[in-house]
């Protein structure tokens, strides 16, 4: 966990200069870690000439001012850290929108005796009723930013639901990367893809949601959609806040549970996903568990690793996939296991009869189905191919329909 959260304080741009590990039964009331802790972590850290404290641990209001007294320096705790994260990562408007409804439910409960040490959020004559305190003007202002941001992710809500029921009109089938942050996702996104996604070895590299195409050898209508990573201790206003962003998780045909294999501890990260899965209410889903960073394995054995954790009820044991998006060793195999996973549309071969001038349903034979065959008379196209029943028997109700409007 201490390695961890050095992680997390790098991907923030921090420079960590010393670390200390606390052992104790319970969490102290004042200070978290006790008065003699507080007494080395402040040596240390003037020492060190360290500027900054951060703790693995959510601190209560009194603890924060307590531990900033104390210590003399500025503190964060895991959640402030895991937000400054998010505030640096996100670029699109959904994102931005997100984040800040995240940092101010987090700081409401905690303004309470800062007052001075916060900037206000608003000054001049006219800005302050009569009497009232600078706490509760702020309080007041944060509640009805939150009003206002809870609309605008509604309206982002709203907005994905009607892309995904176009999708879904359309046939498309949703195939969601889910797993923990820096396993590989975003790699393996581009790989699968051809897309260009940002990567790094930062943890929440990926933080707005991405969905590309997913070519398979069936022709079926794909598409794939890379999300944020999740972590242990993710705080529940947080997942609370990316909710518009997680529903694509939830209405996913498909989850490609990616795993960094390499890591000494995965087996610990796939049970925080297992929890936020859990929580998504979305265990029961078709699932395959991809085992990225083979490549990297000592000996490049798999077999002699872990194979996938199932469920906590016990009753599913995901797929198995071994790949390394880096070098591109395993992608044709998982392509196979996505495409036999999502095939409830089976293939046929199927005989149309198209207008010379519909060329919309000519190309769209060739996008989404293999030409088998064709041939001109002096009416129609005649063309022979193999496609999903779905889009055989769409087409044949559009020219039906065209028919008859002609005859009509």
């Amino acid at each position: 966990m201490l390695l961890e959260l050095r992680d997390l304080a790098a991907s923030a741009g921090a420079e960590i200069v010393g670390s200390v590990l606390q052992r104790t039964p319970g969490p102290d009331a004042a200070t978290l870690i006790g008065k003699g802790k507080v007494e080395e972590v402040r040596a240390e850290a003037h020492a060190a000439e360290a500027d900054l404290v951060i703790f693995d641990h959510d601190l209560s209001p009194t603890q924060l001012r307590n531990l900033e007294r104390q210590l003399e320096l500025k503190i964060l705790d895991r959640t402030q850290l895991i937000l400054d994260i998010f505030a640096r990562r996100a670029r699109t408007r959904e994102g931005q929108l997100q984040v800040e409804l995240a940092q101010l439910n987090y700081l409401l409960p905690r303004l309470t005796g800062r007052g001075t040490a916060l900037s206000r959020l608003g000054g001049g004559i006219g800005t302050r009723g009569p009497g009232e305190q600078q706490l509760e003007f702020d309080r007041r202002r944060i509640r009805g930013r939150i009003r206002k941001l809870e609309e605008a992710i509604e309206h982002v809500r709203t907005q994905r639901a009607l892309h995904r029921a176009r999708r879904r009109d359309q046939k498309f089938l949703t195939v969601a990367l889910v797993g923990y942050t820096n396993a590989g996702k975003s790699t393996l996104f581009n790989a699968l893809t051809r897309a260009e996604v940002m990567t790094s070895s930062r943890l929440f590299a990926t933080l707005d949601p991405t969905v590309r195409a997913l070519p398979l050898a069936s022709r079926q209508s794909a598409l794939l959609s890379d999300t944020v990573g999740f972590i242990r201790k993710l705080p529940s206003h947080l997942v609370a806040a990316f909710r518009a962003t997680l529903e694509e998780v939830k209405e996913a045909d498909l989850l490609l549970q990616v795993t960094d294999a390499s890591h000494p501890d995965h087996a610990a990260q796939d049970e925080a996903v297992e929890s936020m899965l859990e929580s998504l209410d979305v265990v029961s889903k078709p699932r395959i568990h991809v085992w990225n960073k083979s490549d990297l394995l000592p000996g490049r054995e798999p077999g002699r690793h872990a194979a996938g954790s199932p469920s906590s009820s016990g009753e599913r044991t995901p797929a198995d996939a071994w790949v390394s998006a880096r070098t591109g060793e395993g992608l044709d195999a998982l392509k196979e296991k996505i495409d036999a996973m999502i095939q409830d549309d089976p293939l046929v071969e199927a005989q149309f009869e198209l207008d010379v001038s519909d060329g919309a349903r000519l190309a769209l034979l060739h996008r989404q189905g293999t030409v088998l065959s064709t041939s001109f008379n002096a009416e129609c196209v005649i063309v022979n191919a193999r496609v999903t029943t779905s889009l055989r028997d769409r087409i044949h109700e559009e020219c039906s329909n065209a028919t008859k409007r002609r005859t009509d």
